[in-house]
C-alpha cells in the first residue's frame, strides 16, 4: 500500500471504527467515492492497521467457561465464539489471546513474560495493538532453532518486541537435541544458561498445546518425525506442552523425545501463572491432558473446542455414575 493510500486507509478506518461514521458519511467527509472508502477500510484491516476487541461474552460461552474452570479449578477460563471453521480456529484464538495479552501489558501485570511456541501464539501478534512497554522482557521457553521457519519461536518473541518495544530473549538451541548427550552439552553453554535463568524468573507464562496425530503442527513443520510421534503415541501420549508429551492423566510419558526437549522443565513453572491458548477440532484430548497435569492456571479457547471438552466431561461423569450404580447393585445382591 502506497504512503498516501495508507494514510487515507488509516483515516477511513479511524472514522469507521472509532468515530462510528457510515461509509457514506466518511466518503462525504473525505471527498471520495463510497467504493473507494470500502476498499480503504478493507486494506486497512488487511494491513494490520485495525485491531478490534469485543468486550463481553455470549451467555453460552460463559456457561462453558464456568464448567471448565470449576472442573479443573482454574483461576479463569475464557471462551470466545468460534468465527472461523476448519481444524484450527486461528482468528478466534489469536484475537482472544491478543485481547488477554494487551490487558496484561496495559495493566503492567508482568515485567518478564515467558512465551511458548505454535501457530496460535505466532498469530496473536497480528491482532495485538501497539503498546509501548520497553520495561517488559519476553523470553522464549524452548529452543528457538527449528528446521522450518513457520515453527520458529524466535520469530514470535521478535515480533512481540517490535509491537511493544520490549526486550526479547531467545534460546540459541534446537527445540529438540539429536541426543540427550547433545542436550547436556547445550545446557552447559553460558548463553543458554542465562536465558533459562530468565525463563525461570518469568512472572507469567503463555503457552500453546500440541495435538498428537496426522495434523500435528510439529509433524507438518518437521520439528519431529513420524517415527518420533509414533513412539510417543505408543507410550500413551495424547498431547504436548513445551516439548513434553503427556498421557490423558496429565503425566509425562516415558519417551526419549521428552528427554531431548531443550525447554524449561514443567516442574520449574508448576504453581506459577501459566496460561494456555489453544483450540481446534483435534485439540480437546490434548487440552484435557494438559489441564489434568494441573500445570495450567488459565485457558483461552474457542466455543466449539470448549463444547467438545464439556461433552467429554459430562460423558465421563455419566460413565462414572453408571459404574457406581452397577457396583451398588452388585453389593446389594451379594448380601442376599
Amino acid at each position: 500500500m502506497a504512503g498516501n493510500d495508507r494514510g487515507l486507509a488509516a483515516r477511513a478506518a479511524w472514522l469507521s471504527f472509532i468515530g462510528g461514521y457510515t461509509q457514506e458519511e466518511i466518503a462525504q467527509r473525505l471527498g471520495l467515492s463510497r467504493v473507494k472508502i470500502n476498499r480503504l477500510i478493507a486494506e486497512a484491516t488487511e494491513a494490520g492497521l485495525v485491531r478490534v476487541f469485543v468486550e463481553g461474552t455470549a451467555a453460552e460461552c460463559v456457561a462453558l467457561e464456568d464448567q471448565i474452570a470449576a472442573h479443573w479449578k482454574l483461576d479463569f477460563c475464557s471462551v470466545s465464539p468460534t468465527v472461523d471453521g476448519g481444524l484450527l480456529p486461528l482468528r478466534t484464538l489469536a484475537a482472544a489471546g491478543a485481547h488477554y495479552l494487551h490487558g496484561v501489558l496495559e495493566r503492567g501485570e508482568a515485567k518478564v513474560i515467558g512465551v511458548g511456541h505454535g501457530r496460535t501464539l505466532d498469530e496473536i501478534v497480528k491482532y495485538l495493538p501497539r503498546v509501548e512497554r520497553p520495561d517488559v522482557k519476553f523470553v522464549s521457553l524452548l529452543g528457538s532453532l527449528t528446521r522450518h521457519a513457520a515453527a520458529n519461536p524466535f520469530d514470535v518473541i521478535h515480533r512481540l518486541s517490535e509491537v511493544t518495544g520490549a526486550e526479547c530473549y531467545f534460546m540459541p538451541a534446537p527445540f529438540f537435541a539429536d541426543s540427550f548427550a547433545d542436550k547436556k552439552v547445550l545446557l552447559g553453554q553460558k548463553g543458554l544458561k542465562d536465558v533459562f535463568a530468565l525463563a525461570k524468573a518469568a512472572e507469567l507464562y503463555i503457552v500453546g498445546i500440541g495435538e498428537i496425530g496426522v495434523h500435528a503442527h510439529m509433524l507438518s513443520t518437521r520439528t519431529t518425525t513420524e517415527k518420533e510421534l509414533r513412539e510417543v503415541k505408543q507410550a500413551g501420549a495424547v498431547g504436548e506442552v513445551l516439548g513434553r508429551f503427556l498421557d490423558k492423566e496429565g503425566r509425562v510419558v516415558a519417551a526419549e523425545l521428552n528427554d531431548r526437549a531443550v525447554a524449561i522443565k514443567l516442574e520449574d513453572i508448576k504453581g506459577k501463572p501459566v496460561i494456555a491458548i489453544a483450540g481446534g477440532a483435534d485439540k480437546p484430548l490434548a487440552i484435557m491432558a494438559v489441564l489434568e497435569s494441573r500445570l495450567i492456571k488459565g485457558l483461552i479457547t474457542d466455543e466449539d473446542t470448549a463444547k467438545a471438552i464439556v461433552d467429554r466431561i459430562n460423558a465421563g461423569s455419566k460413565a462414572g455414575e453408571t459404574k457406581k450404580s452397577k457396583q451398588n447393585r452388585w453389593r446389594g445382591e451379594s448380601h442376599v
